[in-house]
């Protein structure tokens, strides 16, 4: 039986979120045994002494929430992430571009970045928002230049996607079996898929990791060890 517990990616990105977060959170991660705490870049250096000697991986956000920073801002991030400890970094893709369907602009922002990463050790996971892209074309797509760029991971959401329902009130877009389940039937087996977004409770992380997902970003963390565990809420 899967781990769940131990496919987490546990998110402080939240705004107001601070080092005391970023403290509380790796202390958290090392306990449960997760795969990485992910911050927001300011706190990777904090965050990469505070994981020191433990399995726990520093890992961080480039180009976030939007994706509109410029490719040089992008690499630059990266650049100076994995100078500061990150071994992951998970990418927003430039969502007007691809919204515009310009792929080859999209194309070289992914693979600028994951070359960045990767000659200094560290692996790109791509953030789609798919909750914003408007058709399943859009997302295989994507998932096809990520490949070709050397990603190791394609990934759904940011968390901070939003979209408006039929009365016109914004609502978070966040992942869905539906798009876990295309993303890996799309993506070879060299590339993993990572579910974010709206994953707050054990059955929400068992029901993405049966669809394929083998990454899970989530702050809803020891919810979900609680629910792995038997334990109740």
């Amino acid at each position: 039986m899967t781990n769940v517990v131990s496919l987490i990616d546990h998110a402080v990105l939240h705004p107001t979120q601070t080092s005391a977060d970023v403290r509380s959170a790796c202390e958290m991660a090392v306990r449960l045994g997760i795969a990485s705490v992910c911050v927001k870049p300011s706190y990777v250096a904090l965050t990469t002494e505070l994981l020191a000697g433990s399995n726990v991986l520093p890992s961080t956000v480039i180009g976030f929430p939007h994706g509109g920073a410029s490719r040089a801002a992008k690499v630059a991030e990266t650049l100076r992430a994995c100078e500061q400890g990150a071994k992951e970094v998970d990418m927003v893709v430039n969502i007007g571009r691809a919204l515009e369907g310009d792929w080859g602009y999209v194309g070289d922002d992914i693979a600028s970045v994951a070359a960045a990463a990767k000659q200094n050790g560290a692996i790109t996971k791509v953030i789609f928002e798919t909750g914003l892209m408007p058709s399943d074309e859009h997302k295989r797509k994507l998932c096809e230049l990520s490949e070709a760029a050397g990603a190791a991971f394609v990934k759904t959401s940011t968390g901070f996607g939003f979209v408006k329902d039929a009365a016109g009130a914004l609502v978070s877009t966040g992942a869905t079996v539906e798009d876990i389940t295309l993303m890996r039937a799309t993506c070879s087996p060299a590339v993993q898929v990572k579910a974010s977004g709206g994953i707050r409770s054990y059955e929400d992380a068992l029901r993405m990791v049966e669809a394929g997902a083998t990454r899970l970003g989530t702050s809803a963390t020891e919810a979900i060890a609680k629910g792995a565990s038997g334990d109740s809420y």
